[in-house]
């Protein structure tokens, strides 16, 4: 027996047994392929297929005989549907046709938006709580099972998007066949989760290991073929087209700018969008060639600008709460001070003990190193990607206090976190807290929960932010007015109470046992914002 028939032997006989959504009762057979509904011939009525069509249903989009089509139309809400004549309807589908024949995996419209349909695919399955579960631990339950939720949820994402395709697939599941259908349908998942982080929150976590598991070799082997592909990126598609010149020209940056209403008038705004256009329409003209179309190059140039507006929603918050921290607090202040920043260990939850000009000079710091690792969030999430999907990077599933977890190193993330500190500390001069990164293990056991938690920064900030922002608007209510003088004073006092709190509390060191583990450690630091808001 050849190599590929063993192999097709095998994964049949793994999906054989009565485990897996892949095993009904119509599609187990022995030697004999199971029964096929025949299809009509063309021109012939899709309902009793013996008849020639004459009428075409415009609402069901099929071709019926005379009889068939009032017999089925009679009642309920096919009774409402509007026919023609199946010769008029066959001349009006000929072009759709043709333009359908060409349409390639890539299609928007043969995947019919892909990122959804993978992930209600993801979020029927109970992926993770079958796989990393105490009592499959063993290598051979874990392969098995690994095999039979693959090829379920694959069968699964088919169906969805082309159901006489998942058909096929059902019938002999030959998954080689489909390659590059699985590969695209991953990678644009990939691809929208992170351009989208608010996006996907339970389905990519499955995803991700999901495919880390489609990795390891044996179940690689099994399926026949890899699910994984590189995640296209503006440079890369520009490369392969001869077009990253178009990357250095200065009105780039017009090109690419968000545009923020913020503070201007309507007549500024619409400026704006037009000198932005335009700059697209001359960089999209000058640069298009044989490998590149005008609309691929626009729709690169937009997809840069989605990087900036990434940045306003994530990193900027960092910066308001910086200018924040900096115009209502000095590290010169009174320890004596009602608003100062000391806290004491022990004391209210505390787990730091610092003067009011060292919490002062912490929470600058750490608010600082988040902006930096906000600002190269897409490259420390691609990194990750790398890091999960190496086939030289195994996990192994272990206890961390938290849960059964999958710990797996992140050697790509861990150089680039270490060189982001690095860069940190030389602007900062002196260093306050421990500067240990917790990756690999059992406080951040991989580079998933690495970037969920630096996900949620924007998600910790941005109230503060706005509620801080939006005061005087608020306070035109005249009943909001004098509650807040009454119990604050000011404006400004009510915004400096806000901010104090959660400078002690959120940078604290409660996120978790001890120094080393959490205390002022870099993974601390954002854990002790977490415990902040859980108190909330």
């Amino acid at each position: 027996m050849s190599s590929d028939a063993k192999k097709k032997y095998q994964l049949e006989d793994i999906l054989s047994d009565n485990v897996s959504i892949m095993d009904t009762e119509d599609l187990t057979y022995e030697g004999t392929p199971p029964p096929v509904d025949e299809e009509a011939g063309e021109g012939f009525c899709v309902e009793c297929k013996d008849q020639q069509a004459d009428t075409f249903c415009l609402q069901c989009k099929e071709p019926f005989c005379e009889v068939c089509f009032g017999m089925i139309h009679r009642t309920g809400k096919r009774a409402g549907h509007k026919s023609e004549k199946y010769s008029v309807a066959i001349k009006n589908t000929d072009t759709d046709d043709k333009e359908r024949k060409k349409e390639t995996v890539e299609s928007n419209d043969h995947a019919a938006k892909p990122e959804i349909k993978l992930e209600a695919a993801l979020n029927v399955t109970e992926y993770t709580e079958k796989i990393d579960d105490a009592s499959s631990t063993g290598k051979a339950k874990r392969v098995v099972k690994q095999v039979k939720e693959l090829c379920a949820i694959l069968t699964g994402i088919v169906l969805g998007c082309d159901f006489k395709r998942g058909q096929e697939l059902f019938a002999d599941r030959s998954y080689e066949d489909n390659e590059e259908f699985f590969q695209t349908i991953f990678e644009i998942g990939r691809r929208h989760k992170i351009m989208n982080p608010e996006k996907m929150r339970s389905a990519y976590g499955k995803l991700m290991y999901l495919l880390s598991d489609s990795m390891i070799p044996e179940v690689k082997e099994m399926l026949g073929f890899d699910c994984v592909v590189p995640i296209k990126t503006v440079y890369s598609f520009l490369e392969e087209r001869h077009g990253l010149s178009v990357l250095h020209e200065d009105i780039v940056l017009l090109a690419t700018m968000e545009i923020v209403p913020d503070g201007k008038t309507r007549s500024q705004i619409q400026a704006e969008i037009k000198r932005k256009e335009r700059s697209i329409e001359q960089l999209s003209r000058k640069y298009q060639s044989k490998y590149l179309s005008v609309d691929e190059i626009r729709h690169c140039l937009y997809s840069i600008g989605d990087n900036n507006a990434y940045l306003r929603a994530n990193r900027d918050p960092c910066e308001k709460m910086i200018r924040a921290l900096e115009k209502f607090f000095k590290p010169t202040d009174d320890s004596k001070d009602e608003f100062s920043l000391s806290i004491a260990s022990g004391s209210q939850g505390h787990r730091l003990s610092h003067d009011h000009e060292t919490q002062y000079i912490y929470v600058n710091q750490t608010l600082k190193l988040w902006r930096e690792i906000l600002n190269d969030m897409f490259k420390l999430w691609t990194l990750a990607d790398q890091d999960m999907l190496s086939t030289s990077n195994p996990y192994r599933l272990s206890q961390t206090g938290q849960g059964l977890h999958r710990i797996q190193p992140c050697p790509a993330v861990s150089r680039e976190m270490h060189r982001t500190l690095f860069k940190a500390q030389k602007k900062a001069g002196t260093w306050i807290g421990s500067s240990v990164i917790h990756l690999g293990d059992k406080n951040v056991p991989n580079a998933l929960v690495f970037i969920d938690k630096y996900n949620q920064v924007a998600r910790i900030l941005s109230p503060i932010c706005i509620t801080i922002d939006r005061l005087d608007e608020l306070t035109k209510n005249e009943g909001i007015r004098k509650f807040i003088l009454k119990k604050f004073g000011s404006l400004d006092l009510c915004r400096k109470t806000i901010l104090a709190d959660f400078f002690q509390f959120a940078f604290d060191g409660s996120g978790a046992d001890n120094f080393y583990d959490a205390g002022s450690c870099i993974d601390g630091r954002l854990t002790s914002a977490w415990n902040w808001i859980r108190w909330l």
